[in-house]
């Protein structure tokens, strides 16, 4: 079974995300303007947090994000961050779906929710990009690159987003999030790695800061391009997002130069150079470019940091598929990956204390 199959497209309703749909029909028709079934709902078999639903009718397709049901973390899955970010960010241009409404009532379908437009194209799940040509490679690279650069001059203050997250100190204050959560999921169990990482990071955080919208989890299967462009036309899955560090959410991004195509996709064991896509420091150069750098200082620490965050997602969905909570079929796979995850984050952090 190819990755695309497993975890693109959609499929029936899992038993444990099925909801009423009538009272979903209901609530459609007084908030959506134009809607006019009948409804049918299928659920996306990708996505790892917050279950996601296609609703298909006669004249139009939507997008449904909820909240998982079950115990949640204070503060988790918070869809209704995600329908403002995406709110604001269309009213200057850039590529999100359209949101129609948020639904914070719990008695319709048993969490919040938000409905959003279905954007039609193509989402790639291997960062190689397989089907495309050595010639078209490096064009979809520079489309990645340019969005998320994008998203890092973005003026949140005039958008309405001067509260969307906490200026400053933001590697101090996702350190304690992460490790609070990987603390708190005592079902998943401990980890040595990531007990090493607890006291490192926070002892070795680079001078200087910034603060832009971050994404959070920006990687090539989070992004919806043009059907035969090299264009991105929405970017997915905010439920990250915050006001932080810009070079944190890049190296989230660039991690895909320092992992094998293993839980998510990833680039090591790929010939770049036979395959047009371009190098790390290149790719690295191109975001330079595009905002204004020299260079990045510590990059090696940004990338130990991002490693032990991605571990700790893992870790979470770990303990979710205990409490029988996860939202994906993927998830199995995500949550037996966190051992070599933290691994491989301390073996990071090692990398970059020889720097």
């Amino acid at each position: 079974m190819s990755e695309a199959s497993a975890f693109g497209g959609t499929a029936a309703v899992r038993e444990a995300h099925r909801f009423d749909e009538a009272m979903l029909a209901a609530w459609l028709r007084e908030n959506v303007a134009d809607y006019a079934g009948p409804l049918e709902v299928q659920q996306f078999k990708g996505g790892q947090s917050n279950p996601t639903y296609k609703l298909i009718t006669p004249r139009r397709t939507y997008v449904l994000r909820r909240k998982p049901p079950g115990t949640l973390l204070k503060g988790a899955h918070a869809v209704e961050r995600e329908a403002r970010v995406l709110t604001a960010l269309e009213t200057v241009g850039f590529p999100v779906a359209h949101v129609h409404g948020l639904c914070i009532d719990e008695g319709i379908i048993g969490t919040w929710f938000y409905v959003m437009d279905c954007v039609e194209g193509r989402i790639v799940w291997d960062a190689t990009f397989p089907t495309l040509s050595a010639r078209e490679r490096p064009q979809y690279f520079e489309a990645m690159n340019a969005t998320l650069a994008r998203l890092h001059q973005v003026d949140y203050g005039a958008i309405g987003l001067g509260d969307y997250g906490r200026s400053g100190n933001y590697f101090e204050r996702q350190i304690v999030r992460w490790s609070q959560q990987y603390l708190g999921d005592a079902e998943a169990g401990r980890d040595p790695h990531m007990d090493r990482l607890i006291e490192w990071l926070p002892a070795n955080i680079p001078p200087g800061d910034e603060t832009s919208i971050v994404h959070g989890d920006f990687r090539v299967d989070n992004l919806i391009f043009h059907p035969t462009e090299p264009r991105v036309l929405a970017v997915l899955d905010w439920e990250l997002s915050t006001l932080g560090h810009p070079l944190a959410d890049f190296a989230y991004h660039l991690m895909m130069y320092r992992m094998p195509p293993r839980v998510i996709t990833g680039l090591i064991g790929s010939d770049l150079a036979a395959l047009g896509i371009p190098g790390e420091a290149n790719y690295v150069a191109a975001y330079c470019r595009r905002t204004g750098r020299d260079g990045i200082a510590h990059l090696e620490f940004y990338l130990a940091f991002n490693l032990f965050r991605f571990a700790a997602i893992c870790h979470g969905i770990k303990a979710r598929c205990q409490r029988g909570t996860a939202a994906s079929a993927h998830a199995l796979e995500m949550a037996g990956a966190f051992p070599d995850m933290a691994r491989d984050a301390w073996e990071q952090a090692r990398r970059a204390m020889s720097k």
